[in-house]
């Protein structure tokens, strides 16, 4: 039997919520808090869910059940913000990429891998097929509690085009790396396209509801430095550059998993209103280097999540601490393991909940 928390939302004006004010560069008492992948396999909910949609993009472009699967979190949690339920290979397959979602094996693409292949792509269709995820999103601005915030997302060009030159997920990415480098022109018409398309998608979330944006660059990491500035930064800088001025004062999240001591060459340069932090940031270094730039989010390890017990809370402690004294955002390093404990989660919320700084 699954074990529910009640919870009861207290009415609050919505210009001032918690998650947006940390946004806004506030040190709040508490940090507000969500998880990534807070929606997901590891709640038997969402299990039982899955099971009416025949494939996982039926499942996001499906929006009674894309609505559902976001707010079941929300009811066991009390999240200070809840995230559209998607994915971010909606982009390639509304530019006319074949994708699909085998079981027992992730996502399976067609392979981009010239100039020609990316002239079959177009933007024309672009709205029309995302439009199920832009009714998702109006959905939740009015069902989600009054408190709580509504983060739209995307993934960023790179990981994007990660996937879609390789086909599939990789451990080192090499055709898309060797393109990017062999024929930048080329790969960068690519990259190009997919910064149309992420912008418009991302101005449309916001104009259904979405109150914040992220952007997750999930394998920003496995760049050199000179690639992730052209890969990484700049088409970042531009998509930040055009949402702040279609939608001016929505903040941006940017999450460049991996990238290391380049995380402050990404804060400084691309305007971002917040940065997520995977785990292996040290708190210490991002609290010196990265909070006086913009707030911090992160960074739990997702593995202390699945042991719980003495260690989680130790970590959760360390990191609570670590940021008390500038804008934070408690999340995780990544996200949430199918096979992570709810009950973990549950005392997690009731840590950061009861937290003073």
């Amino acid at each position: 039997m699954r074990r529910v928390i009640s919870v009861t939302f207290p009415t609050m004006d919505t210009k001032n919520k918690y998650f947006l004010r940390a946004l806004k560069g506030e040190s709040l008492i508490r940090p507000p808090f969500w998880l990534m992948r807070q929606a997901g396999r590891y709640l038997p909910e969402y299990r039982e869910l899955r099971q009416k949609s025949k494939n996982f993009l039926d499942f996001c472009y499906s929006p009674d059940l894309a609505v559902e699967a976001t707010l079941q979190p929300l009811r066991r949690y009390d999240f200070d913000a809840a995230i559209l339920f998607s994915d971010i290979l909606v982009i390639p397959d509304a530019l006319g990429q074949k994708v699909e979602f085998r079981e027992g094996e992730g996502p399976v693409l067609e392979p981009v891998r010239s100039i020609d292949d990316v002239d079959k792509l177009s933007l024309d269709g672009l709205h029309d097929h995302l439009a199920p995820v832009y009714q998702t999103v109006s959905r939740l601005s009015s069902e989600i509690p009054q408190q709580t915030a509504l983060i739209g997302f995307a993934g960023a060009p790179w990981t994007v085009a990660t996937y879609m030159v390789e086909g599939k997920g990789s451990k080192d990415y090499a055709r898309a790396r060797t393109w990017a480098y062999a024929d930048p022109e080329g790969f960068g018409k690519l990259i190009d396209l997919l910064v149309e398309a992420t912008t418009a998608y991302l101005i449309k979330q916001i104009e259904n509801g979405a109150e914040v944006i992220q952007l997750f660059d999930t394998w920003a990491g496995v760049l050199s430095e000179n690639q992730f500035q052209r890969w990484v930064i700049q088409p970042t800088v531009e998509i930040v550059k055009r949402l702040n001025k279609a939608c001016p004062g929505v903040p941006i999240l940017g999450f460049p998993r991996g990238a290391g001591i380049l995380y402050q060459d990404f804060v400084k340069q691309t305007g971002v209103d917040g940065v997520s932090l995977d785990n292996s940031v040290p708190v210490s270094w991002a609290a010196e280097h990265l909070q006086p730039l913009c707030t911090v989010q992160g960074n739990l390890d997702n593995m202390a999540l699945i042991a719980g017990g003495e260690a989680m809370e130790n970590e959760i402690r360390a990191i609570l601490e670590g940021f008390a004294g500038g804008p934070h955002i408690f999340n995780l390093g990544h996200g949430i393991l199918p096979e992570t404990p709810p009950e973990h989660v549950e005392r997690l919320a009731a840590l950061i909940q009861g937290w003073e700084s």
